[in-house]
């Protein structure tokens, strides 16, 4: 498969090449790349300019024919979020659901799946390299960012592996050759809430330099394990990066990277409970016996009477290597990247005491990752009648899981003697669908996921003040995935040897493997007119793809098909009153064909009862539409004032999962009909050498739901038809409500900037909300809850040096 990949690649590269021609004039790259640097100096009586490398070469973002949305380093320290997931409450359009697989959604749409071998919908880039592994966010701290760039809409022209919803870029600050510096940060607040970091950059020789950072961070949860007296809902986290820059000639530069990073949390769902006599409300006895405890079910819980601790651990380690060579004008770039991941999960799903109440006492998993990535491109020199950029792609993604699923399903798992029960359901095993023999008490999934691609972009200027940008890219993707079953024997009880009982056969011989492949091409087609020195209309049209690939719900064979996407944006980008006045506003549209949907499908416990599980599935028809604008004024020297507002409405058009469940009409989960932020920032010298500094900043969304349809009043009965032709759900058990959350910092720093200190506020008028909601079968309603959902105030200092 391999060489087949290669030649595609191979082929693929000289056909675009040749359709492009290889002239020496220059011709830019595709709007779809990591926007670059946000300037943070700005003049005295204008705003400063925003530099992005959107199309893989440094521009002023007000003249790149693509909605982008920039967040510097220091408006996400000010901030106070200290997760990159938290860049939801930061960039209107941005969504993150904790809940599927851990993903991000642009413009009402991303991937929220646990299987393997899905592609997601929105791409995380850290410093050019795709960031592609399920449950890997793509960065554990932010420390030492230069800047995080939202790119909207199909990228797939110009980065790594096709987004058909969007990328989200982040650029780390480079080696500085010839300067030593660095920067000490401490903060503390309240809930044991902390943030420490150092930066050095250590300069080697007049050819090379080194950059390392270093960070711990974390805040304990709100809610505690009232039975064994520990805390629920903590996060930690702590790591290294390193950058060395090295160059040897003046046109040869070559900066290799590398990181560890380790993440740990606590965040596991925690009982609601739901009204007495509807399809989702526990057993009485069960809600009961919570209150016993202690624990009182509701909408703002975030406590457990559970026996044992949960928690799930990620840690991230990699290198890449980037070589630019400056090649008379042009310049040749390759990146080589390798990147593995490990993700442990324990969330025992009992709520009770064992000795009480168990339903799965048992539920853990290992998945393990490694990937490598290399990309070679070609770019013209900027400005001319034509740019040009070209290049190839290669990545392979290698993942395998082991999950253990047991339980006694209702029964106590421990008697009042203290025996354990001397049988185990296992909900993660499977019999042999012939012989009825025992297969194993445990899964072991593994996938592989191949692609190779070809690109290239023109950027054709037959007049001052009119552009044509032209994307294309070959994609060839090879998705496949095995299922296969184990016997685990790790049950932490000594002496304790259960009987494994599995509640559901395994899929025969022929049904345990399955590949998806074929190739796609992709394009992207953005006309520019500038109006004036600091108006432009642009347009854009541009397609998107993902591939199919084989998934196993409940030990079925379920394989999906193909994604595609179809989007249209028209924008405005201007600059008004010398420069104090910056106002963008865009309209676009997306079709998508055959979506990759996640919905919650029951699965029998062999018992009588079912759980939900996540399964994939072709949705025909689905649109996101929408407006997005943006606000920046500077009043004068000393303030700046921004605003951002999203309107996206993104439904299933075409959606009939079952007989029982036709979602036709109803909204995406996790997706805000309204997103908006407002911030405040004021800067000026006080006297005696110092600088008063405040920073207020206010993100709001609009409600959601976390569960297609609400998922279970769908299955057991169909949304309610309305005349307009949407849908309502019957059961709203999944809606989270519309909030906003408000952040501040005040500080003083010294005119030189070499000490800041000051107070902080996160989430300052301590509105509460749940990240997302979840159906367990007997257990009722659970939520998962997030320390951000709680008013923190702490303090911090900074020295620079």
């Amino acid at each position: 498969m391999k060489n087949d990949l290669l030649r595609v690649l191979m082929a693929s590269a000289a056909t675009i090449a040749c359709g492009f021609g290889m002239t020496e004039q220059a011709y830019a790259q595709n709007d779809s790349a990591a926007p670059v640097q946000t300037s943070e100096a700005s003049a005295d009586t204008g705003l400063a300019d925003i530099v992005v490398t959107a199309q893989r070469r440094q521009e002023k973002a007000q003249s790149v024919p693509i909605s982008i949305t920039s967040v510097s380093g220091q408006t996400l320290e000010d901030s106070g979020f200290t997760s990159l997931t938290d860049l939801q409450y930061v960039v209107p359009g941005v969504q993150y659901d904790p809940t599927q697989g851990a993903a991000f959604q642009i413009r009402g749409v991303g991937s929220t799946s646990f299987d393997f071998s899905n592609a997601k919908s929105v791409n995380v880039v850290v410093d050019d390299v795709v960031m592609d592994a399920q449950r890997d966010n793509g960065l554990i701290g932010l420390t030492d960012i230069q800047r995080v760039d939202v790119l909207m809409g199909p990228q797939g022209t110009l980065f790594g592996k096709n987004s058909t919803s969007g990328v989200i870029a982040i650029t780390t600050n480079k080696p500085v050759i010839g300067q030593f510096s660095g920067t000490a940060y401490a903060a503390y607040g309240e809930r044991n809430d902390r943030n420490a970091n150092l930066t050095l950059n250590v300069p080697i020789s007049d050819q090379a330099a080194l950059r390392l950072s270093a960070f711990a961070l974390g805040q304990d949860g709100k809610g505690r394990y009232v039975v064994l007296d520990r805390n629920l809902g903590l996060v930690s986290e702590w790591g290294v990066r390193g950058k060395l820059l090295f160059r040897p000639a003046p046109a040869l530069e070559l900066v290799l990277a590398g990181e560890y990073t380790h993440h740990i949390d606590t965040a596991i769902r925690v009982p609601v409970g739901g009204p007495a006599g509807s399809t989702y409300a526990p057993a009485a006895a069960l809600t009961a016996a919570q209150i016993a405890l202690g624990v009182i079910p509701g909408p703002e819980n975030a406590d457990s009477a559970d026996g044992s601790l949960g928690h799930n651990t990620t840690t991230n380690k990699g290198g890449s290597l980037h070589v630019n060579y400056e090649m008379g004008r042009h310049t040749l770039t390759s990146i080589t990247a390798y990147r593995e991941t490990t993700f442990d999960n324990d969330t025992p799903a009992d709520l009770l005491p064992r000795n009480i109440y168990a339903f799965i006492p048992f539920n853990s998993g290992r998945l393990k990752t490694h990937k490598f990535s290399e990309e070679i491109h070609f770019a013209s020199p900027a400005g001319g009648t034509f740019e040009y950029l070209v290049g190839a792609f290669y990545n392979k993604l290698n993942a395998r899981q082991t999950q253990l699923q047991w339980g006694t399903l209702g029964a106590p798992l421990l008697s009042p003697a203290g025996v354990p029960s001397p049988t185990l359901y296992a909900l993660t095993g499977a019999f042999d669908p012939i012989t009825k023999a025992m297969l194993g008490n445990a899964v072991l999934f593994d996938a592989a996921n191949e692609t190779a691609a070809a690109f290239g972009q023109v950027k054709i200027t037959p007049a001052r003040q009119f552009s044509v940008t032209l994307g294309g890219r070959y994609n060839y993707d090879w998705n496949r995935q095995t299922i296969g079953y184990i016997n685990i024997d790790p049950v932490p009880i000594t002496g304790y040897s259960p009987v494994f009982v599995a509640t559901s056969s395994g899929p025969t011989e022929a049904f345990r493997s399955g590949s998806k492949k074929g190739g796609r091409f992709t394009y992207r087609i953005a006309p520019q007119f500038t109006i004036s020195r600091d108006v432009m209309l642009y347009a854009s049209y541009a397609t998107g793809y993902k591939p199919g690939g084989v998934a196993f719900v409940g030990n079925r064979y379920d394989p999906y098909n193909p994604e595609s996407v179809k989007s249209w944006e028209i924008g405005l980008k201007s600059e008004l009153f010398d420069r104090r006045v910056r106002f963008n506003v865009n309209a676009f549209a997306s079709k998508f064909t055959n979506f990759q949907a996640t919905i919650l499908t029951p699965v029998s416990t062999g018992v009588g009862g079912f759980i939900l599980a996540s399964a994939i599935g072709n949705a025909p028809g689905l649109r996101s539409r929408g407006i997005e604008a943006s606000l920046a004024i500077k009043p004068a020297r000393q303030v700046t004032l921004g605003g951002s507002v999203t309107y996206t409405d993104a439904v299933f058009t075409d959606y009939v999962a079952s007989p029982t469940a036709n979602y036709t009409g109803t909204r995406l989960t996790n997706a805000p009909e309204w997103q908006a932020s407002v911030t405040m920032d004021y800067a000026d010298e006080i006297g005696a050498g110092l600088n008063f500094k405040a920073h207020l900043d206010y993100g709001y969304r609009s409600r959601t739901q976390t569960v297609t349809g609400a998922m279970l009043g769908d299955i057991l009965a169909p949304p309610v038809s309305n005349p307009d032709g949407t849908k309502t759900p019957n059961s709203t058990y999944s809606l989270i409500p519309g909030y906003g959350l408000l952040n501040g910092r005040i500080s003083l720093a010294k005119v030189d900037g070499a000490v800041e200190f000051g107070v902080y506020a996160r989430n300052l008028l301590n509105t509460y909300y749940s990240t997302g909601w979840q159906i367990y079968g007997p257990l009722g309603l659970l939520h998962y809850t997030s320390p951000n959902a709680y008013r923190t105030l702490g303090a911090f200092a900074k020295i620079n040096f």
